[in-house]
Order: C-alpha cells, then sequence, then structure tokens
C-alpha cells in the first residue's frame, strides 16, 4: 500500500498547450535515480525544453527536461539533463511511433507529478501549431473572457 494517495503535480508545460495542438495524451512512468526523486519531492523541475521521442529499439526515452541535482546529495547526484527511460505498454509505444512517423506529430511532456508515489509524466502526440493559428486562439479566448465580463456586468446591474 503506497504511502501517499492522489496526485501532487511537480511541473507543467504551460506553453505547450499554446504552441502545439494536443491530439492524445499518455501516462508514462519515469525510470529515476534516488536523488532525482529527492529533488522532484522537492518540487523542483522544468519541463520548458523537454521533448520525448521514440528510438529504434522501441523504447521510449523523454530528454532535455531539467531535474536540478539535490542539494542533499554528494558524488551520487545526476546529470541534471540526461536521457530517461519511459514506461509505457508496447502495444502504445508502437502507436505513438506509428503517429509520429506519420509526419507534422511530435511527443511533448505536458506535466510531471506524483501518482501514489510513483513519479508519472503525462505525455501528448502534438502538432505544432502555426502562428496564425495561435493569435486566432489568443484572440478567442480574449472574446470569451470579454464576452463573460460584459455577461457578468449585466447580472450584477439585475440586482
Amino acid at each position: 500500500m503506497p504511502r501517499e494517495r492522489g496526485q501532487k503535480v511537480v511541473a507543467t508545460n504551460r506553453k505547450a498547450r499554446h504552441d502545439y495542438t494536443i491530439e492524445d495524451t499518455y501516462e508514462a512512468g519515469l525510470v529515476l535515480t534516488g536523488t532525482e526523486v529527492k529533488s522532484l519531492r522537492a518540487g523542483r523541475a522544468s519541463l520548458v525544453d523537454g521533448y520525448a521521442f521514440i528510438d529504434d529499439h522501441a523504447e521510449a526515452w523523454l530528454d532535455a527536461v531539467h531535474i536540478p541535482e539535490y542539494t542533499g546529495g554528494t558524488w551520487t547526484n545526476h546529470p541534471p539533463r540526461r536521457k530517461r527511460k519511459l514506461l509505457l505498454h508496447k502495444a502504445q509505444i508502437l502507436k505513438i511511433h506509428n503517429k509520429v512517423k506519420e509526419g507534422g506529430y511530435t511527443l511533448v511532456p505536458l506535466s510531471l507529478y506524483f501518482s501514489d508515489g510513483k513519479a508519472k509524466v503525462e505525455l501528448a502526440v502534438a502538432k505544432g501549431k502555426r502562428e496564425y493559428d495561435k493569435r486566432q486562439a489568443l484572440r478567442e479566448r480574449q472574446d470569451n473572457r470579454e464576452a463573460q465580463r460584459a455577461m457578468a456586468a449585466r447580472r450584477h446591474l439585475g440586482e
């Protein structure tokens, strides 16, 4: 029985939803060293430049994710930006690989968290947005916000 219950989010990649159109999401386990886990439990990580890929041996990897060295660690500390193996089912790996190989798709980490004490990463099969798509999404969000504000003001006046 795990000591911890529920989810504790360590890091999120908020820019990913702005830069990419998310197609599918997957939850993957992470193969970590002891000092990496301690550093994550302290709530320190960055997914900004991170990406995932599937190699020739049909194994999934997470690369360029920054987990800083553990302050209490000694010579056993880990390199902050190393390749980390992802734990996924073979069928999931093949499905992701076929989608990415199709072209135009990439594998992006959305969040890093602990689920019942185990380190997990939420991956997204995503397609990059063009500049005008980003502007259009931003404009839609602003329009919706203004509409909500107007309705709230109207409701407030009616009271």
